[in-house]
């Protein structure tokens, strides 16, 4: 048998607590890391909502974004950003029922929630943001705002 410590987030969760504390945080990130598969390829957040996972590059001019929502269609997607901050929310909602005459044979309704929101090293231009969704990827194209540049001023 083969364990794989699958890494999270590239920013560690901060938990505060003393040093004696080390034995409760590894048996707290050995049950995370148990579980992390039955969340569908994302962790679950305090709020009960799936987090996806995603790939961040960095151009010249844009921050590309893809987030991994799968089974979720574009219509129930919003992306939000303020400044630095990008907020991604989505909802996805199937139900499956088989009949056989009358008689309800099999009936299941699932529901998920992915929520995700991060902070860019530098300020997005939401007015030229354009959003994706293909095959249960969603991809962001973020453009960086372009700063004013230095102006020497001239003392009097």
């Amino acid at each position: 048998m083969n364990l794989v410590r699958r890494s999270g987030s590239p920013l560690p969760a901060y938990r505060p607590g003393s040093v004696e504390d080390q034995f409760g945080r590894m048996v707290e990130t050995m049950f995370e890391d148990f579980f992390a598969p039955l969340a569908q390829g994302g962790r679950w957040s305090e709020e009960g909502a799936l987090t996806p996972r995603l790939n961040v590059a960095e151009t010249d001019k844009t921050y590309e974004v893809q987030a991994d929502l799968p089974g979720v269609a574009k219509e129930d997607v919003k992306v939000s950003i303020d400044g630095a901050r990008v907020q991604i929310e989505a909802e996805c909602r199937q139900a499956n029922e088989r009949r056989e005459g009358e008689t309800v044979v099999y009936a299941e309704r699932t529901a998920r929630k992915f929520m995700r929101s991060f902070t860019l090293p530098q300020e997005v231009d939401d007015t030229t943001a354009q959003a994706r969704l293909e095959n249960g990827v969603l991809q962001l194209s973020l453009p960086k705002k372009q700063g004013s540049e230095a102006r020497r001023l001239t003392i009097q």
